[in-house]
């Protein structure tokens, strides 16, 4: 195992713990990662299937834990969920390659060290409001199919309307998030399936896989432990950032 392997495993490591602490996948971070190394030169569809791959082990490890302590309620995500299944499958089985793909990466990335930034701890004490079927449909088809375009499950964009429109709590929102986050992923690979452009590398994800099955476990089962995470999550902003900045300042020079 050469070094930037080693290199990534550590950071797809850390990742999936902070990640799995509120209950995403991590794409994003990984995503963020994978530009800092030789796989940033890969195409799209790589990247976003690798990543989905991920995504499915983390947020399956977080929806595990969070609904076994009694934080996610089916009649709360499923109107989300169902809205975006559709769309995400769709985003996935769509070629999205070149200028268009980094350029919303890019922002996607961005928005996450932005999110990330600006995160503030909860008290979860916050009086929690009912969406309407038709909010959730329309927020859940939306983020779906746009995720299935990027390549990531759309919880970094889901739990921050969630708690913005105190349609839940912090750990109800994780748990929502995380089934989000799950099928989604889900449906981008069957899109990638559906039109030809799977190109997954077994012998490549193995290494991810054992990092992710180890971070996703730990940060999801300690999901409570914010505090602790500061140091952690300023690091992984620093990397977003270097990330979208790098993809930016290759598309115009």
């Amino acid at each position: 195992m050469d070094a930037e392997v080693l290199f990534l495993c550590a950071g797809i490591f850390f990742i999936s713990i902070l990640y799995s602490s509120v209950g995403h996948g991590g794409a994003s971070g990984y995503l963020a990662l994978l530009s800092l190394t030789a796989y940033g030169e890969m195409q799209s569809a790589w990247l976003k299937q690798h990543v989905w791959v991920l995504n499915l082990i983390v947020a399956g490890l977080a929806f595990f834990h969070y609904s076994k302590a009694g934080h996610h309620l089916l009649s709360k995500s499923l109107p989300f969920i169902a809205a975006s299944i559709p769309f995400a499958f769709v985003g996935g089985f769509l070629r999205v390659d070149g200028a268009i793909y980094d350029t919303l990466l890019s922002i996607t990335l961005l928005y996450a060290a932005v999110r990330l930034l600006t995160v503030k701890e909860h008290t979860g004490s916050d009086e929690e409001l009912k969406p309407s079927k038709n909010q959730a449909y329309a927020f859940g088809a939306g983020i779906g199919f746009f995720s299935g375009i990027i390549g990531v499950g759309g919880g970094i964009f889901l739990s921050p309307l969630l708690l913005l429109k105190k349609w839940a709590t912090p750990k109800s929102a994780a748990a929502t998030a995380a089934l989000f986050i799950w099928v989604n992923s889900a449906a981008g690979l069957l899109g990638a399936t559906a039109s030809n452009q799977i190109v997954l590398e077994l012998h490549t994800l193995l290494p991810f896989i054992v990092a992710v099955l180890f971070g996703g476990f730990f940060g999801s089962r300690y999901g409570s432990l914010y505090a602790k995470q500061a140091t952690v999550r300023n690091l992984l902003v620093a990397v977003l950032l270097l990330a979208s900045f790098k993809r930016i300042s290759e598309f115009f020079f």
